[in-house]
């Protein structure tokens, strides 16, 4: 269905991020909008004030009359639905044009220049902060964000502009749809293997997207990825990353607090760039950022001033409480290379405090295939608390617990395991230092009980 014929959108699986940014679209096209989804949430809520139509029960009889007409409506759905949902199969068996979220925003590719970011992890930041760069500058962008922006409060941009930032999810090879103009990838550390298999068709996904981004446009790849990139003729490649490739950082200056380093780029060398958001794995991800827009047409001003004003993103290295008592923070971080990267940053802006992380894994797959791996990574904290894996879309897995973690940190680090249900009685019981709460599962529901109990203290 094309963009001109559309009249109403339904969505199945409404709240999720990735969305609820293509309900906003749609919504500010004047269309009417509505959809199901599983769990009430602030993003739910605030969705319906905007004008969408929303439902919490599996129930055909709730589809609105605007969205049952086949002709002009088009059905959005997220893998995570299973295939047997009532009104996914309602809409199926009536002939509704049914797409994934990744295939609307293909289209949104093919009508504008998709500066889209690709990666196992990072790719949340990276386009956020691409995203704040243009969007601030003369250049101006859309964005379809995989968090919410701090700086705008939403996942979603809208503007004139020809540019569109798109996060681009691997998830069930979704990045597929994509034609992008430009493509950051920041990472290609097998993850999704319930999904992929084997380390080798992850890679093999990543080879085939790069093959899809346009003549004329870029590749911007970060150095010694594992991945062999493979683009059509007329497509640039870059490398990236800290401290080498094309565009990299040199005169990092780590002190007080603040983050600075001067960009080095084929371009043009951009000097005393601070950053907004001072976390070290930032510098990375700015350099990703940075070199996209710039090869769009930031100017070195316009790119030392996104820098400087960005302000992060919800849930990714979220700091809550930041004083010379406490200091606690949220971070979605839920892949083993994830975890390693924010437990590396906090111990390099926290040397000598005691640092204690709350981790909830993620999926018993992965738990199954990186227990070892998430071990390393929490090892290099003071203190691990354990809580029972988060299971999403998945059923158990006979034996693979936290606890498989728990075996295998190192010694000396202080460790533990307690059920989600105990953590807010946990944390009231002890005075933290540093308290980092990690994963992508509900354990960041607690979170502003958790702030509210350490603010006391």
């Amino acid at each position: 269905m094309e963009l001109k014929d559309i009249k109403a959108v339904y969505f199945v699986g409404a709240g999720g991020i990735g969305m609820s940014a293509i309900a906003r679209y749609f919504l500010n096209k004047g269309m009417t909008v509505a959809g199901y989804d599983k769990t009430p949430s602030e993003l739910t809520h605030n969705l319906e004030k905007e004008g969408m139509q929303i439902h919490y029960e599996e129930n055909v009889n709730a589809i609105p009359q605007e969205c049952r007409d086949a002709s002009h409506t088009l059905i959005i759905y997220t893998p995570a639905i299973p295939a047997e949902h009532k009104e996914l199969v309602f809409f199926r068996e009536r002939g509704f044009d049914i797409q994934k979220r990744a295939q609307v925003l293909g289209t949104l590719t093919r009508t504008h220049k998709g500066l889209c970011v690709a990666g196992t992890h990072g790719k949340t930041s990276t386009s956020t902060m691409c995203a704040h760069i243009m969007h601030q500058s003369s250049v101006d962008c859309n964005a379809f964000l995989g968090g919410i922006s701090k700086n705008y409060g939403t996942n979603y941009i809208l503007s004139e502009s020809d540019y569109v930032v798109i996060e681009a999810d691997e998830f069930d090879r979704s990045f597929h749809w994509l034609r992008p103009w430009m493509s950051v990838i920041t990472a290609t550390d097998p993850d999704h293997l319930d999904i992929y298999g084997t380390k080798e068709a992850y890679l093999e996904s990543f080879r085939h997207y790069s093959t899809l981004i346009q003549p004329g446009g870029a590749l911007i790849i970060r150095k010694g990825l594992e991945m062999k990139a493979e683009v059509q003729e007329g497509v640039r490649v870059y490398e990236y990353s800290r401290d080498e490739g094309d565009f990299h950082a040199e005169n990092i200056k780590i002190e007080n607090g603040g983050i600075t380093f001067d960009f080095v780029s084929p371009i043009e060398n951009v000097p005393n760039v601070t950053l907004g958001q001072p976390i070290p794995i930032n510098i990375e991800n700015g350099v990703a950022a940075m070199a996209m827009a710039q090869l769009n047409g930031c100017t070195a001003d316009e790119l030392r001033n996104g820098m400087a004003t960005y302000g992060g993103v919800d849930r990714r290295f979220d700091f809550k409480i930041k004083d010379s008592r406490h200091v606690f923070l949220s971070d979605y971080a839920h892949h083993p290379k994830e975890i390693y990267q924010s437990a590396k940053s906090m111990r390099e802006l926290y040397q000598n405090r005691k640092i204690t992380a709350i981790f909830q894994p993620h999926l018993y797959t992965r738990t199954r295939d990186f227990y070892k791996d998430f071990a390393s990574a929490l090892s290099q904290l003071d203190e691990v608390v354990l809580c029972d894996i988060y299971p999403a879309r998945e059923q158990p897995i006979p034996g693979v617990t936290s606890k498989l973690i728990y075996d295998n940190l190192a010694e000396g680090v202080e460790k533990s395991m307690i059920r989600k249900e105990d953590v807010l009685d946990f944390v009231r019981s002890r005075d933290f230092d540093v308290l980092i709460v990690l994963g992508a599962g509900d354990l960041d529901n607690y979170v502003p009980q958790i702030a509210e109990i350490i603010k006391q203290k």
